[in-house]
């Protein structure tokens, strides 16, 4: 299963929200400022997001948009099946020969699980704690 820009992008709109979440609606054109992307693109996300009770629009001079719940409840894999669909390392997982649809069920499961309990509030409150992966050089 590949993750295409529209459950990349989804999920940074969610996260935005969630950093600024009991501050007031944030406008699209400041989510994509923020985060170099195109606000054209970050429009199209937003209605499913919408759609599917996600989020919630404010109208007027200081509207935009706020999550529709708290941050601890919406999860990843809500935004993901909202904007790609059902999670699935493959399609026709059912015509498979057992051992490889046991392959696909247990990787299928295994994002799930990652997607699934992994929370908004959890992306927005991370900390990079040092993990890289350069390195450093002395002269």
């Amino acid at each position: 299963m590949k993750i295409s820009t529209k459950g990349r992008y989804g999920l940074t709109i969610m996260i935005e929200l969630a950093k600024r979440c009991g501050e007031g609606p944030i406008s699209l054109k400041t989510i994509a400022q923020i985060n170099d992307l195109s606000e054209h693109y970050l429009e199209q996300l937003i209605s499913p997001l919408r759609n599917a009770g996600l989020v919630k629009s404010i109208r007027g001079a200081y509207g935009g948009y706020i999550l529709a719940d708290e941050p601890s409840k919406i999860t990843a894999g809500d935004i993901i099946r909202v904007l790609e669909g059902p999670i699935s390392p493959v399609e026709g997982i059912e015509e498979e020969e057992p051992v490889k649809r046991s392959l696909w069920i247990r990787i299928r499961d295994a994002v799930k699980d990652v997607l699934d309990n992994t929370t908004i509030e959890d992306l927005a409150n991370y900390k990079d704690e040092g993990e890289t992966d350069s390195y450093m050089f002395y002269i």
